[in-house]
């Protein structure tokens, strides 16, 4: 099955390289997506901007104030591989405002699809990786961005792939039979999202249902899987050439479709580095203030960057769903609010410490000496060295207060707060 993939060729080959970079200064670049026309049609910002919650628009497209999104005609062609452009994504976080995507958009030539996909995940026997020489990302992004390596922080470790096939007459493996899909339909889309053949990954038989179980049936007409390192678009009829229904699917694939990839990248990068401020609370004082600003960075990424909804086109929130849920996102999100919520109340916990150990001292200290004073003014008492008599007894009356349980668990409160850089 994967042999007969390895040397076919699509009617249409189409494969989109996501990968990290470090972005110094915004681009000077056109701002927005790279726009693909269709007919009269052109995917730009404004028309993408439609399909999307505001909210999500704003991630993904920027504002004209804030601009996060640039783009550029690009036309190389190394072995099988032909550019056809670049785009920008900046992903700014609290540790790493340089933060960007880039976005690479290739055609592929003949029987290469799936070897390309191979080198590119640097599978065992593959062939050396076509991002390199004229395509090496260091090379396309010079004086722009700079990519990051696999062991920089919430770099994925490989560049994310995104293949697009449509069959012909003969690939009867990707063919719906009537109203049935065949199997090899799903063993061919899982090949070309994760990259590898039965040789590099002989998955169990019984554990493609589980593999599949995300698979986004977008119509009868094509399929989609979203994988932890690569996601694939697959025909299921026979691609009839121009004014076909692929013309769409061509387009769509590279731009909604690929936004809601793109906004499900910066989730797990947000979420990723909420998870490395959680595990660092404890370090150095101030315990309060840093729970603080972790609630108040948790606030901003759900109010800016959590969605599960994105528009009411439904594949592409299937696909942000099938995206977050190879990378447990909401589940890890809701273990970040449970342990925020739990560092917060050792912080309440913490001050009504302090609060009840400073009402405990004003207790010690005000009840001896307010008595003392009491009673001399009952008694019309203003002698001098009466006064000092009161003072100096309700001095050894406060010592020995502290020297009481209650006392000790007052001075022990504040000694702990002390410590803590409270």
């Amino acid at each position: 099955m994967t042999t007969e993939l390895r040397h076919l060729t699509g009617a249409r080959q189409a494969l989109t390289v996501i990968l990290p970079v470090r972005l110094p200064a915004p681009p000077t670049w056109e701002q927005g997506p790279l726009p693909f026309e269709l007919g009269s049609r052109r995917a730009d910002t404004a028309t993408r901007q439609t399909y999307f919650t505001p909210s999500a628009a704003r991630v993904l497209y920027g504002t004209p104030e804030r601009p996060c999104r640039w783009h550029r005609f690009e036309s190389r062609t190394h072995g099988p591989l032909h550019l056809h452009g670049i785009e920008l994504l900046r992903t700014a976080t609290a540790r790493h405002p340089g933060a960007a995507l880039a976005v690479l958009h290739f055609l592929v030539e003949g029987p290469a699809l799936l070897e390309t996909l191979r080198a590119i995940g640097h599978r065992h026997s593959a062939d050396p990786d076509p991002l390199d020489g004229p395509l090496a990302p260091e090379t396309l992004l010079a004086g722009v961005a700079v990519p990051e390596t696999s062991e920089a922080p919430f770099a994925i470790a490989r560049p994310y792939t995104i293949a697009f096939l449509t069959p012909r007459a003969a690939h009867t493996p990707a063919l719906r039979q009537g109203d049935r899909l065949p199997a090899t339909a799903d063993q061919w889309l899982w090949s070309l999202a994760s990259r590898s053949t039965a040789a590099d990954f002989p998955l169990a038989p019984e554990l493609m249902p589980s593999q599949m179980k995300h698979a986004v049936r977008i119509s009868a007409d094509w399929s989609a899987l979203v994988l932890r390192h690569g996601a694939a678009f697959l025909g299921h009829r026979p691609d009839g050439g121009d004014g076909d229904f692929y013309d769409f699917g061509a387009v769509h694939h590279r731009t909604v479709y690929l936004d809601a990839l793109l906004l499900g990248t910066v989730q797990r990068d947000h979420i990723d580095e909420l998870t490395e401020a959680l595990s660092g609370v404890f370090d150095g004082p101030k315990l309060g203030a840093r729970v603080a600003a972790l609630e108040t960075q948790i606030a901003g990424f759900r109010s800016t960057y959590w969605r599960q909804h994105l528009t009411a086109h439904g594949p592409a929130n299937e696909l942000l769903l099938a995206y977050q849920a190879q990378y447990r996102l909401p589940d890890r999100f809701t273990e970040i609010l449970a342990e925020a919520a739990d560092y917060a109340r050792l912080v309440q916990t913490q001050d009504n410490q302090q609060i009840a150990g400073a009402l405990g001292v004003l207790t010690i200290l005000g009840l001896p000496l307010g008595t003392a004073l009491s009673i001399l003014q009952v008694l019309d008492d203003h002698a001098p060295t009466h006064l000092l008599l009161a003072l100096t007894t309700a001095a050894l009356a406060t010592a020995l207060a502290f020297t009481t349980r209650y006392g000790r668990l007052v001075l022990s409160s504040l000694r702990n707060r002390v410590g803590r850089g409270r």
